[in-house]
């Protein structure tokens, strides 16, 4: 790491100090929020952030209040001195990595909460998992103050949901979503893609495949989205070692289900594979609806 230059920060006024003196010397601040464990996915952020700003900020931190108590944050992987190798090589200024203590002080009892869009889908599961996510990007997003945050598209319900919370709490920050990255073949990267065996991996290959399916149907001229739905329901279920949770076709802003074609949709799945939970989802705009 000698050689490249990448700061790394742990303390809040230390992060301030650092973006404040970049600000005033005229810098655009971009910031990516990640958990660690970094993938392409992750440094394809990274590189949107340099290409639109002159300063990137990224930070690391699994936070625990986003996962369940039978969900795998003790397991989760942590690998700091290769995250901060990709954070340098995709071009990063500076890497924030706040401890627990930092985040969540003695006497923590303050939560930020988006009703309506985190009870549905994920939410439907995961209680609380949104909560904790909303709660934790606030707090990022107020300790860095960037002028843009980058996110992924892959956890679609989640971009729609900080969008939400940043316009109801007038957080002056733009979020930018960027496209999935994919493997060669098409399964959707993820950190959590490391505990999936062979056999496994190529039954997570159904979610990005019942995508495709619905994209074709609807490009076909199929209209009837519940047939649409029923057929993404079948490949799924026919799938060995996968436990679908949900697949549905919903509205990209309020993620209501939809029954009819509109000009924007989103198509969403999660599916439990083995002991993994996967997600992905595709965006489709038919160039002439109906």
């Amino acid at each position: 790491m000698s050689d490249l230059t990448l700061e790394t920060v742990s303390e809040i006024p230390a992060l301030r100090e650092r973006v404040k003196s970049r600000r005033q010397q005229g810098a655009t601040i971009g910031f990516v929020p990640t958990m660690g464990a970094l993938h392409a996915g992750h440094t394809s952020l990274i590189e949107a952030a340099g290409a639109d700003c002159d300063f990137v900020v990224v930070s690391i931190f699994v936070n625990p209040t986003q996962f369940g108590p039978d969900e795998d944050f003790e397991k989760y992987p942590r690998v700091l001195e290769q995250d901060l190798a990709k954070c340098a090589a995709a071009g990063a200024d500076l890497v924030w990595t706040p401890d627990t203590s930092s985040m969540y002080p003695d006497g923590f009892s303050t939560h930020v909460t988006v009703k309506a869009l985190s009870r549905i889908l994920e939410g439907a599961t995961r209680t609380n998992h949104f909560q904790g996510v909303t709660t934790v990007v606030t707090k990022l997003l107020l300790s860095c103050l960037p002028d843009i945050a980058y996110f992924g598209a892959k956890d679609f319900q989640q971009q729609a949901i900080i969008r939400r919370m940043c316009l109801d709490l007038n957080i002056p920050v733009e979020i930018k979503t960027c496209p999935i990255i994919r493997d060669t073949d098409g399964l959707a990267l993820s950190s959590r893609n490391a505990y999936l065996s062979a056999a496994e991996r190529e039954a997570g290959l159904s979610l990005s495949r019942a995508l495709r399916l619905a994209e074709e149907k609807i490009a076909a001229g199929e209209t009837d989205l519940e047939q649409i739905k029923t057929a993404m329901h079948e490949l799924l279920q026919a799938t060995p070692l996968l436990k679908l949770d949900y697949a549905t076709i919903v509205d990209p802003m309020t993620l209501e289900d939809i029954t009819t074609i509109q000009p924007a949709m989103v198509a969403l799945i999660a599916a439990w594979v083995g002991a993994t939970r996967l997600i992905d989802n595709c965006q489709i705009n038919p160039a002439s609806p109906g």
